[in-house]
């Protein structure tokens, strides 16, 4: 690990970003060039001091997940992303699909929604990134791990996912994900990340494994979309999708009508705050 290499490579990236970039205000009374060390710890889920310690060089050494957060907090593209890796004394990320580095350009359009129920999402159905209004409709997501952390797999082994949608609409959601792991399945092959979700899916849920032997072919996923909040009640949502180039991630925002009922509770929403993670003991 070169660790002078890697604080002034650190620091370059840094004063490289604007507020703006990040969808944070620039304030009156800013005096440093780029961005503070401060906001670049917060865009990156570390302490300051943590943060601090790598730009001075002192710090300890980063591990590979703390590395994947400084990429994505400090907007590198992939390239800058190996290098800093390379740095750390890590060898370059495999390039795939399977990848959580979502794309700057990506991460530019989700900065300018905060004040919107929008996230990023991957193939397989993993949320890399939430905004506060995202968590107060649909539940923190981030604290999955393992095979939870796709909602893929949630859906067919644990009931609680089902249930802020409506009932009716239950096979015809469970028909959309089989198609759209399908899709991935073939596109990335049994070696990958897709087929160890198949893998463990098939023998977890019969109603999987019968939907899967149909081939169900990936239609519009995302629509008009029906929710049942336990705190404001129905809510009637159109959503959008932006597929990233390899479409290995997409970014997902929900609307509501404006003068609707929807739009109104989506409003109580962003005041309320986030809705309780659902009790999945009881499943």
């Amino acid at each position: 690990m070169d660790r002078a290499r890697l604080a002034e490579y650190l620091r370059t990236r840094r004063e490289a970003l604007q507020p703006e970039d990040v969808g944070l205000p620039r304030g009156q009374r800013r005096r440093t060039r780029g961005l503070r060390r401060e906001e670049v710890a917060v865009l990156s889920d570390m302490s300051i001091d943590y943060y601090s310690r790598l730009e001075q060089p002192r710090g300890p050494h980063p591990s590979e997940q703390m590395l994947t957060a400084l990429a994505r907090g400090l907007r590198l593209s992939m390239e800058e992303r190996d290098h800093l890796f390379e740095l750390a004394g890590y060898a370059t990320p495999r390039r795939s699909v399977d990848s959580e580095h979502v794309n700057p350009g990506m991460l530019r359009i989700f900065d300018g929604l905060a004040d919107a129920p929008a996230m990023v999402v991957s193939s397989l159905g993993e949320t890399l990134l939430q905004t506060r209004l995202a968590v107060a409709l649909l539940g923190d997501e981030s604290i999955y791990s393992g095979l939870d952390r796709s909602k893929h797999y949630r859906w067919f082994t644990d009931p609680a996912t089902r249930a802020p949608h409506p009932r009716e609409e239950w096979d015809e959601q469970s028909r959309l994900i089989v198609a759209d792991l399908l899709q991935s399945y073939t596109r990335d092959g049994a070696d990958s990340r897709a087929g160890a979700l198949l893998e463990a899916l098939l023998p977890a849920s019969p109603s999987f494994a019968a939907l899967w032997k149909q081939h169900p072919v990936a239609g519009p996923y995302c629509g008009p979309v029906r929710l049942l909040h336990p705190e404001v009640g129905p809510l009637e949502l159109d959503c959008q999708r932006l597929l990233d180039p390899d479409r290995s991630q997409q970014l997902v925002v929900y609307t509501a009508k404006p003068g609707s009922l929807s739009q109104e509770r989506l409003q109580l929403l962003s005041i309320i705050g986030s809705t309780p993670t659902p009790d999945r003991s009881s499943s």
